[in-house]
């Protein structure tokens, strides 16, 4: 996808330019005496002795840095998420203030020290980070307020494992827990073609539980009950589970085997589709959850996915923290309802400053190894190929064939090429679309950033009009892809590609034209092609920034289709 669209950046607020400097707790206390003064100081019991303004503050399973929960806090634009606890201090004395944020601009301090009032702060991170300041308290002072808050309108933050080491105030600590025993009672409670669901006992003292599938963690819930997706249908699977809480983990629980049952003998999507990429990014396009998502995307395509050390392999990372705290447990559940929906789910591979390079053997049986991977642990119902720095045709051809031998028949291969890439069959992408045209879903070129092009017939034509599309489809068309194999990729609004925006109506009549021969420009294909797969946009973020105008309009288009 074009530069506009894939920068992950977030508004900084200019105001904020004082440099900050992080100081980190001591390798041990000061005092053997020393006691953490906070209590629910890892929000495990919810907000429990602490005050959020305005409703900003509530306990969430994911992100965590310790333990099970973490507190999230949303400022607005008129609150900054402030979170305050009263704790009981000793006067004369001197206290270490400790803890673990992530998310947007946070902020920790206390006041009420009866000598001088102290406070750190961080931008916005993605990852946890340590905050930490001392100060001492008066010679009355007996008790202090610790905070945490954000910034006004910024995104919500995370603070978890906070501390107050120094001496005991006496207003008492949280009891240190102990590890808890292992579960009993796990047992199988349902299967489908590509899951299986779990439950078992309460465990005294967990706050979470661990679920291994052959000895592999593969996903952590706060409940009892646990549903693994992602599963090759009709196969035999091994499950253990163990509880945790801050003391650590159980030992395994013992292991129950859940079958899947059979699968469905091809991707089940209908004659004409839309497909809609999803952002998993906040770049100034509307924030969505994947429940979010219109309803006329028939394939939503995740991006992206990351690249990793491994050459050719990839992995995902929610980026929970830019959409607004959105948890790998929501995304799987959602992923999950789409499905149920009829909808396909899929992982974007590539973009505009993607890096995944498969060139050799190695890499190709690492990306296939990888993606994989991803299916079985998000479910998704495969890969997209939007790979705009380059594909070598043989170890792309190579790592698909490989996918589809594990994943089967339902598995979705799609492919967003540039349009400079499907001028010629002798291309790297055109020819990895001829070699794996029994497995390929679609080909949805990206018919924008392009500037002028040449069509099937010769001419040349530029980008922004009804003979741009249909000419250059009918090279693919012409050029041994199925109808069924090419769909049209537009931006959904001006803001979603530097150039090459059409209104929805252009679309709609590109697609008339290729289908039925009505509605087209100075270029009249030779024939029709009534199995046209549909259109493609990027993306549902834009589309929703939009007011959903395009899918609106280009959706029942595509649907009606002949």
């Amino acid at each position: 996808m074009p530069l506009v669209m894939s920068i992950r950046s977030r508004f900084r607020v200019g105001a904020v330019t004082a440099a900050l400097a992080l100081a980190f707790l001591p390798a041990g206390h000061a005092s053997a005496a020393d006691v953490n003064n906070a209590k629910n100081a890892g929000f495990e019991a919810g907000l429990s002795n602490w005050t959020c303004s305005a409703n900003s503050g509530t306990a969430v399973s994911s992100p965590v840095h310790g333990g099970a929960t973490a507190l999230r806090a949303t400022p607005a634009g008129q609150d900054n998420a402030r979170c305050t606890q009263a704790v009981a201090v000793k006067p004369n004395s001197t206290y270490t203030l400790s803890a673990w944020v992530q998310g947007g601009y946070t902020y920790l301090g206390a006041t009420g020290t009866g000598t001088t009032d102290v406070s750190t702060w961080t931008p916005d991170s993605s990852s946890w980070k340590q905050l930490s300041t001392t100060f001492t308290t008066g010679a009355s002072t007996t008790s202090v307020t610790v905070y945490t808050h954000g910034w006004y309108g910024q995104a919500a933050y995370y603070a978890d494992d906070l501390s107050v080491y120094g001496p005991d105030g006496g207003g008492g600590t949280d009891p240190s827990p102990t590890v808890p025993a292992a579960p009993s009672g796990l047992a199988v409670s349902g299967t489908s073609s590509s899951s299986v669901s779990l439950a078992w006992n309460t465990v005294s003292g967990a706050t979470g539980y661990h679920v291994y599938r052959g000895g592999t963690k593969v996903t952590a819930v706060t409940g009892t009950s646990a549903t693994v997706t992602g599963l090759a249908a009709s196969t035999s699977y091994s499950f253990q589970v163990t509880a945790t809480n801050a003391a650590g983990e159980s030992a395994k629980s013992g292991a129950v085997t859940g079958t899947t049952t059979a699968g469905p003998v091809g991707p089940a999507l209908p004659k004409h589709a839309v497909t809609g990429y999803w952002q998993n990014f906040n770049n100034g396009a509307a924030v969505q959850k994947l429940a979010d998502v219109q309803s006329q995307y028939d394939i939503i395509a995740v991006a992206f996915a990351d690249a990793t050390s491994t050459p050719g392999a990839v992995t995902f990372n929610l980026d929970s923290a830019g959409l607004g705290g959105y948890t790998v447990d929501q995304f799987k559940a959602d992923i999950r309802a789409k499905q149920a929906a009829g909808k396909k789910v899929i992982v974007s591979v590539g973009g505009e400053r993607g890096t995944v390079a498969v060139n050799d053997a190695a890499s190709a049986t690492n990306f296939a190894n990888s993606v994989y991977a991803l299916m079985q642990e998000y479910g998704f119902d495969g890969v997209d190929i939007d790979l705009e720095n380059g594909l070598n045709a043989t170890y792309m051809t190579q790592a698909l064939r490989s996918l589809s031998a594990k994943a089967g028949s339902s598995l979705v291969i799609t492919m967003a090429p540039q349009t400079i890439d499907m001028q010629s069959t002798s291309n790297s992408y055109f020819r990895t679309a001829l070699n794996i045209k029994d497995i390929l879903t679609v080909v949805n070129m990206q018919y924008y950033n392009s500037g002028s092009m040449l069509g099937c017939d010769g001419k040349v034509y530029s980008q922004g009009s009804v003979d741009f599309l249909t000419a250059l489809a009918c090279i693919q068309l012409e050029g041994g892809l199925a109808p069924s194999q090419v769909g049209l990729g537009l931006p959904a609004s001006t803001r979603g590609a530097g150039s090459g925006y059409v209104a929805p109506s252009v679309v709609n009549s590109a697609l008339d034209c290729l289908t039925k021969g009505t509605g087209c420009g100075s270029f009249k294909p030779s024939r029709t092609y009534p199995e046209l797969r549909g259109a493609m946009t990027w993306s549902t973020n834009w589309d929703a920034t939009a007011g959903n105008a395009w899918s609106n309009a280009v959706g029942p288009h595509v649907h009606a289709l002949p």
